[in-house]
């Protein structure tokens, strides 16, 4: 069985190493080694003993704390790597890990329930089997989309921070039911499953854009409120939000790949 080492066993890192546990061999490392025990693994003494035994090495704690010397820390000859840690580029990670194998990593929160949905790149030398592994891997939490490491920023404003305008859409929707009459957990509850029930129509195959007009009966109340969305910018209010969630994801990127230089 493959080797697999999480370094970090946060949200993302936990919610990995519990999707992976029964496919591969997996040592952890963690600070807070009760925090590993407490999600039933065992943590390693340090960072090289879960890296030597291991085929493969996750990075899965925060940014900031990703400089030269800790990716020097856990350089190793052979080895391949993948990071989650948003803003670090490829180039950086190659450059400063000497290593072919390299892959990113962009998931989003909902990787604890195992829906989470990935961007995936890999290094310009990856091999096939490398790639197939980290596939396994990400979709074991999730879907994933292999993606041109260009539009990683897209991506995070298209699902990464989309899934908190999401959870705002349904929180507002139920607020709304609440001026009307209907209590909060109700209403969350029923805009809730009118989410789900709208993504299940979306499963048909048909694109969103074609399922509207069908609901939108003419003179009707779905178009009325329709032209309250229209008139109150809905549309033009996710163009702006994906976009400046996508800027900083470059700013961030920038930042990053200057400081690893």
């Amino acid at each position: 069985m493959r080797k697999v080492a999480i370094i970090g066993m946060g949200n993302m890192g936990s919610a990995i190493a519990l999707s992976i546990k029964d496919c591969f061999t997996l040592s952890v490392y963690d600070i807070d080694s009760e925090k590993v025990s407490s999600l039933g693994f065992k943590a390693e003494e340090s960072i090289s003993d879960a890296i030597n035994e291991s085929d493969i090495i996750i990075i899965a704690i925060k940014p900031q704390f990703i400089d030269k010397d800790f990716l020097k820390s856990i350089k190793r000859d052979g080895k391949s790597y993948i990071s989650i840690a948003a803003g670090i580029p490829l180039s950086s990670l190659e450059s400063n890990l000497e290593v072919n194998n390299v892959a990113r990593f962009m998931p989003n929160l909902a990787a604890r329930e195992r829906k989470a949905v990935t961007a995936v790149c890999f290094s310009e030398k990856a091999t096939e089997g490398f790639k197939d592994d980290v596939m396994e891997i990400a979709r074991s939490f999730g879907s994933a989309f292999i993606l041109p490491e260009k539009s990683f920023s897209a991506f995070i404003g298209a699902s990464g921070s989309l899934i908190a305008f999401a959870l705002e859409f349904i929180r507002a929707s139920a607020m709304g039911a609440v001026n009307m009459g209907i209590p909060y957990k109700m209403a969350e509850n029923i805009v809730k499953d009118t989410v789900e029930s709208a993504i299940t129509l979306l499963g048909s195959g048909r694109s969103a854009g074609e399922i509207i007009p069908e609901i939108c009966s003419a003179a009707g109340t779905t178009i009325k409120g329709m032209e309250m969305l229209a008139e109150n910018g809905f549309e033009n209010a996710l163009y702006k939000a994906v976009k400046a969630s996508a800027e900083r994801s470059d700013e961030i990127e920038r930042e990053s790949k200057e400081r690893l230089a």
